[in-house]
């Protein structure tokens, strides 16, 4: 899904929430949850956009309506001790969707 798709659905109505997704390395990524399903957020090249900051997720979706918003923070630590990912593990925190 791309910035001009997620929008539309946006102002449809049919977003449930956002969730900026935290990566090692100061990564970010934006994932739309629709009807319980997860959609990514992708550049114009059809890759996963990249972003730097909360900061910066707020100024790409600056046009958007109002919708929930979470950070989701990923735990390495089950992997750093080779025993696999467990989705129940991340940490999920609602964030402001605008700072004012």
């Amino acid at each position: 899904m791309n910035l001009q798709e997620l929008n539309a659905y946006a102002i449809a109505g049919k977003v449930d929430e956002l969730n900026l997704i935290s990566l090692e390395g100061g990564i970010y990524l934006i994932e739309a949850r629709i009807h319980g399903a997860a959609y990514p957020l992708n550049d114009a090249h059809g890759q996963a956009l990249h972003l730097r900051s909360v900061e910066h997720a707020r100024e790409v979706l600056h046009s958007f309506p109002r919708l929930p918003f979470n950070l989701i923070h990923t735990s390495v630590h089950d992997e750093m001790c080779g025993l696999g990912a467990s989705a129940g593990e991340n940490l999920k925190v609602p964030i402001a969707f605008r700072t004012v």
